[in-house]
């Protein structure tokens, strides 16, 4: 910034202008109407309400807050749960569902948030009571209120292109007789989705493969994915994908104990990527790949509603084609130039409606060679 310097002819001179402009000024107002200010635009607030797992998940939750983060221009490391306009809130109970959602109604957010459909019967009884007050439910597509906006993945999709990168990769490293292992959380139709197109994905280019599964019936237990994940590589199981949340951090730890001692198994990371909590050394990790799930573009979708004026109860599918869910490309040691390429070629094909993954567990029965003791939802 420049400094003006002081002084007799600087101040007559500053005198002068004023005068002339205050003239000018008066003689603009007798002649036109004055110019009203532009309104402020509206500040959106909004609060993300959590399992009890909460962002620290490093998966579906977390990618819920860094939608928030990205709406508000904030970082992760600066807004540890809130900010000037939203907050963080995580319901350690089940039977803290509704008393959350209901003081969060009651504070009047511009947006309510509630990730994972063990939240949908809450939301749907208080949304329902409060009928003013806009709601975003994730992975939900049955709350039919116009105050509700539902948004659901085409997870199958997703998972169908990691299950085809693992296969692959096995080939690639010549294993024989491959066995692959899924982990799920709770279970239910959206982890089924996860399941199936991870197995098609696998049958895809290995159709002799084993397959075996696994639930937790918890988000927040690594421990239990752990030790599953340590009996599995035992038996010789090449890559463990989990859906399972927090729990299926105890799958990326065993992971990476075992490639720490020199053996080929791989982890496979869901929702965000996950190749840095894989990591095992500096420049290594144990996560194949992940399937990204982008949740954070429904909190972006609906919040760039509400502040546009154009939020509505709708169901809003994100599917590859709107780039809702994919496969990351981070592990550049272990995921070949040949396999991406295979990758990408299937996910065009996807994309273009010549592949069609199947989203039930009863049409993914009807695949070739489709594994008949998978029990998935």
């Amino acid at each position: 910034m420049k400094k003006i310097p002081a002084g007799v002819s600087v101040a007559l001179a500053i005198t002068l202008l004023l005068f002339v402009s205050c003239s000018k000024k008066d003689a603009q107002t007798a002649s036109a109407p004055s110019e009203q200010a532009a309104p402020a635009e509206k500040q959106i607030t909004a609060r993300l309400l959590t399992d009890p797992t909460g962002i620290d998940d490093k998966s579906f939750n977390a990618a819920a807050w860094r939608g928030i983060l990205q709406f508000y221009g904030d970082t992760w490391d600066s807004t540890p749960n809130r900010g000037a306009l939203y907050e963080l809130v995580t319901a350690q109970t089940q039977d803290m569902y509704i008393p959350t959602l209901r003081q969060a109604a009651d504070e009047k957010y511009d947006l309510i948030v509630a990730t994972g459909f063990a939240f949908a019967d809450a939301l749907g009884e208080v949304a329902a009571d409060t009928p003013d007050q806009n709601y975003l439910m994730v992975d939900v597509d049955w709350i039919d209120l116009p105050n509700v906006m539902n948004v659901v993945f085409a997870e199958h999709e997703g998972s169908y292109l990691v299950g085809l990168a693992a296969a692959l990769k096995a080939k690639a490293d010549g294993i024989t007789d491959p066995q692959f292992g899924f982990i799920g959380g709770i279970a239910d139709p959206t982890i089924t989705k996860f399941e199936i197109g991870y197995i098609q994905g696998i049958l895809s280019a290995l159709p002799n493969a084993k397959i075996v599964e696994y639930y937790a019936n918890d988000w927040g237990r690594p421990d239990l994915a752990k030790t599953q994940a340590k009996s599995w590589y035992d038996s010789g199981v090449y890559a463990i994908y989990s859906a399972a949340g927090g729990t299926g951090n105890g799958t990326i730890a065993q992971a990476k104990e075992y490639r720490l001692q020199g053996k080929n198994v791989w982890a496979i990371g869901v929702d965000s990527d996950q190749y840095e909590e894989g990591l095992y050394n500096d420049t290594d990790s144990a996560v194949l790949t992940s399937m990204l799930k982008r949740v954070e573009s429904s909190l972006l979708y609906a919040l760039n509603a509400v502040k546009n004026g154009t939020f509505k109860g709708e169901v809003v599918t994100l599917d590859l084609k709107a780039d809702g869910v994919g496969f990351a490309l981070t592990n550049t040691a272990a995921l070949s130039q040949d396999i991406v390429s295979k990758v990408e070629a299937e996910k065009a094909k996807i994309i273009a409606g010549t592949i069609k993954v199947a989203a039930t567990l009863e049409e993914a029965r009807a695949t070739p060679n489709f594994p008949a003791d998978i029990k998935a939802q």
